[in-house]
């Protein structure tokens, strides 16, 4: 980051490569759109390089700050914008012959985007970030500005309401008697 902030375009063009796509797939999927995600993202890189100097590592990665940026324009995108994002055709590979498999994979598919899509900001960008992203609650929730615990209450509460929204049964209840079962044998 030393370098980017030195103005060396070269370690510039190097972070952008290595964290674009998985800032792009974050935005899109708070925004609802790759136009908007596409602004969002060159808005943060913009951003990132003006104030590279800025930056304090302190532990944490440069990642996490791209991500926190891209994050907090999103949202702030979707507040200033207030719309509802129309569902974008989904495409699903081909699973073989059954035509009624593929229409049945297809509408789960989209019915699990648009219960994705009716979370609020941070329940999304929290699920994105660990689901999609891969990254691990603790980075998620560094690059919320929130503390573990809350990135994992933010998740429970996203994957209820996305398992509720599917009609799907819940299952950490289950996963939770079990274990007081288990505290009550002797």
């Amino acid at each position: 980051m030393a370098e980017v902030a030195a103005g060396d375009r070269g370690a510039f063009s190097c972070l952008t490569r290595r964290h674009v796509p998985g800032c792009l797939r974050v935005a899109a999927r708070i925004v609802g759109n790759a136009h908007d995600a596409e602004e969002i993202v060159q808005e943060s890189l913009l951003q990132v390089w003006r104030h590279a100097s800025d930056w304090r590592g302190d532990g944490a990665r440069v990642g996490t700050w791209l991500y926190r940026i891209v994050v907090n324009r999103a949202i702030s995108h979707r507040r200033k914008r207030r719309f509802e994002p129309l569902d974008a055709a989904l495409e699903v590979p081909d699973s073989g012959p059954d035509p009624q498999a593929e229409t049945e994979a297809r509408d789960l598919a989209a019915r699990a985007e648009a219960a994705i899509a009716a979370l609020p900001d941070r329940q999304k960008a929290a699920l994105s970030l660990c689901c999609y992203e891969g990254l691990t609650c603790a980075e998620s929730a560094q690059v919320l500005g929130v503390s573990v615990s809350t990135m994992e209450s933010l998740l429970v509460r996203a994957r209820r309401a996305v398992r509720k929204s599917l009609d799907m049964p819940e299952r950490s209840t289950a996963r939770a008697r079990g274990r007081k079962n288990e505290r009550d044998r002797p």
